[in-house]
Formats: structure tokens, C-alpha cells, sequence
């Protein structure tokens, strides 16, 4: 009975990084998508990933253990803690060869002495912070389709109070001082921002408001494990999860923590709930609730929690102090379903045809799906006239 239940937490874990893998071949990383496809096979035949997985079998998931790992591993890398496995990721600036970085990494985690493979450990118990830039392309256009319904009740510049749910280091509430240039040529945000997303979208939709119709006049996150983009260990927590081999989204994340540096947003210690707790509309403002890939995150009970304070917050807000949420989430929001229902493959499947878009309003909790993107946020595809979601 034993084996057994050894076996199958083995297949589990395997399954875990096979369908991982899959999902980073499809998002343009040959490198992880190589790496996690042999540690599958290593936990099968009981390797040091299975040890070092060991206690995880099973773990949801949406809880992207498979990142977990690599992300602890790369942050070894990046900080001279593991100069075998840095020779080989391209962010380090190694080779890029894939069956070395394996064999690196395989060597790194059989140790059983090394201080490092205690901090891959470690890594496993906290969530990606990846707090991806990219993400913001569909969070502005999000929040551009809010800012048009509170127009001209709060027009002609509409004051809006961003608040942000598993907020990470907050770099995507400072979306608005982005720019953004879609495939049609047309661009949004400031022209003098470090942060440019090229190609962020395909067109924009006629319905957005004119360039300066809103002004961000509070930034507020939160986080249980927030963290201080302008720290030397906030700012390698956050390039450690950006994948070894895509160094367009490290540039990405580069620019935005210069922005970070220089632009206040208030961080919170605490989760979901206690945020909304804290918040009510207010007259004369556009409260903004924005999250992306983190609901999956969130424990069932606090999942529900927050989304009876939305409904609370929702059945207060009133025409000139008007609420939305803004999400972009793997499946619906509302329910928690990171996985779409279908376990591991199906998670990671979804991303490949891109997560939905969503927008709820309120007065009246009109939800509509505006668009889709892909995991990392880029590039968006908007869509008008489609139907409110059930």
C-alpha cells in the first residue's frame, strides 16, 4: 500500500512538470520547457526532484509548483549561489544549453548537504511573485472600458482609486504610466515612460475614452508576502521568476522597477478580504478592484469571503461613486477555477487560447468579457458587443 500511494504521488508530481513544460513551450521558453520535461521524468524514477518535491504530491494545480521550483533555482543563479546552473541560463549570461542547465540543476538539487537545496525548499512554500509587467496591457484596457461607463458622471477626467488584490510588489498599479503601442499603430501613455509594451494589443476598441480621460489618484495593494520592489531582495524575488531564457520580459520587469523607484503605491501585508474590508466607494471616484492570475491562489474561504465583500461593496456604489472589478484570471474569477475543472493539462491548455478579460460594474454588476491574453499578458485581443457573463 505504501508503494503504492509512493507511485502515485510520483505520477502526480510528474504530471505536474509534464504539463508545465508544455505550457512554457507554448509561451516561448524552449529552455523551461526542457528542464521541467526531465524532472518529470526524474520524479518518476525517484531522483532528487522527487526528494526535493517530497510532501507536495498534492498540491493543487493552481498552486504552480513546477515554478516554484525553477524560480527558487534561478534565484540561486542570479545571486552566485549556484555558478554550475548560471553558466548555462541565458539571463546569467550562460549558453543557453539546455541538457547542461539540466544536468547543473540535477547536481544542485541531489546535495543533500547544500545550504542551496535547503533554499529550494524553502522556495516551495511561498507563490510565484511574478508580478509580470505584461499583464498591465490587459489590465489598462480593463480599466479604460470602466472608465468609459463613469463617463460623464465623473467626467471629463475621471479620479480613480486602484486597488489591487495579490498585489506582489504593486508594478501593475502603475499601469497608467505605461506605454502602450498596439499593432495598429495607435499609442496610450506617457511618451516618456521606461516601460513601453510593444504590440500590446491588436486595435483599440472604439467604446475607450479619449487619452487623459482618468487620473490615478490612489494606488493600493495587497499582498500577504508583499514585497519592496526597490530592495536588493525584493528586486531579485521578482527577476528570479522571470523564465532564464525570455529576456524581453526581463527588460519589461527591469523598466518598471526604475518606475517603482520613483512612484509611491502603498503595499499591504494582508490578503484579499482584509483589503476589501478596508474599502468602500467613495463620491465623486471610481474605485477600481484589478487582480490578475492570483484568485487561483486564494484559499476557498477567503476566495468567498471576497466575493461577498465585492457583492457588499457593489449593492453601495451608486452613479457618481461607481465600482468595478478588472480581472484576468485563468478561469472564472468567481468561482476559483484556475484549472477550468479539468485538473493539470487543462490549466495549462487554457493559456495557450489566452484567459479571459473581465469587467463588473457597478451600479447594476454588469459583467462583461472584453477581451482575451495570453498568461503573460501580451498580446491582448479585445472584443465589443459580446454578452455579459452568466
Amino acid at each position: 500500500m505504501a508503494d503504492e500511494r509512493a507511485e502515485g504521488g510520483a505520477r502526480r508530481l510528474a504530471d505536474l512538470l509534464h504539463a508545465q513544460a508544455r505550457a512554457c513551450a507554448d509561451l516561448g521558453s524552449p529552455l523551461y520547457a526542457h528542464l521541467l520535461t526531465r524532472a518529470g521524468e526524474d520524479a518518476l524514477a525517484g531522483g532528487p526532484v522527487r526528494r526535493v518535491l517530497a510532501g507536495h504530491e498534492d498540491d493543487p494545480p493552481g498552486a504552480a509548483l513546477p515554478l516554484r521550483l525553477l524560480g527558487a533555482a534561478h534565484r540561486l543563479a542570479l545571486s552566485g549561489e549556484a555558478p554550475g546552473y548560471a553558466a548555462h541560463l541565458p539571463s546569467t549570461g550562460g549558453d543557453g544549453d539546455a541538457r547542461a542547465a539540466w544536468s547543473a540543476l540535477s547536481a544542485l538539487l541531489e546535495d543533500p548537504g547544500a545550504p542551496a537545496r535547503e533554499a529550494l525548499r524553502a522556495g516551495l512554500r511561498t507563490a510565484p511573485q511574478t508580478n509580470e509587467v505584461g499583464r498591465s496591457a490587459a489590465l489598462a484596457g480593463g480599466l479604460l472600458t470602466a472608465v468609459a461607463g463613469a463617463l460623464p458622471a465623473l467626467g471629463p477626467v475621471v479620479p480613480v482609486r486602484l486597488h489591487e488584490v495579490g498585489c506582489s510588489a504593486g508594478l501593475n498599479l502603475l499601469l497608467d504610466l505605461f506605454r502602450y503601442r498596439g499593432r495598429d499603430g495607435r499609442t496610450r501613455g506617457p511618451a516618456g515612460s521606461p516601460v513601453e509594451l510593444e504590440a500590446a494589443w491588436d486595435a483599440e476598441p472604439p467604446s475607450w475614452p479619449a487619452p487623459g480621460a482618468l487620473e490615478v489618484i490612489e494606488r493600493v495593494g495587497a499582498d500577504p508576502d508583499a514585497v519592496d520592489p526597490a530592495s536588493r531582495e525584493g528586486a531579485l524575488l521578482l527577476r528570479s521568476y522571470v523564465w532564464a531564457d525570455q529576456p524581453h520580459r526581463a527588460a519589461r520587469l527591469e523598466a518598471a522597477l526604475d518606475l517603482a523607484r520613483r512612484v509611491p503605491v502603498q503595499r499591504l501585508r494582508t490578503g484579499a478580504a482584509d483589503l476589501l474590508d478596508r474599502l468602500e466607494p467613495r463620491e465623486g471616484a471610481l474605485t477600481v478592484v484589478q487582480h490578475s492570475v492570483v484568485w487561483q491562489y486564494l484559499p476557498a474561504d477567503e476566495r468567498a469571503a471576497a466575493e461577498e465583500r465585492l457583492e457588499e461593496l457593489g449593492a453601495a456604489a451608486t452613479r457618481t461613486a461607481p465600482l468595478a472589478r478588472v480581472a484576468l484570471e485563468p478561469g472564472d474569477e468567481r468561482d476559483g477555477d484556475g484549472d477550468g475543472g479539468g485538473g493539470a493539462a487543462d490549466a495549462f491548455d487554457r493559456g495557450a487560447t489566452g484567459y479571459p478579460v473581465t469587467v463588473t460594474t457597478w451600479p447594476g454588476g454588469h459583467r462583461r468579457v472584453v477581451g482575451s491574453a495570453p498568461p503573460h499578458g501580451v498580446p491582448v485581443r479585445w472584443h465589443e458587443g459580446q454578452a455579459p457573463g452568466g
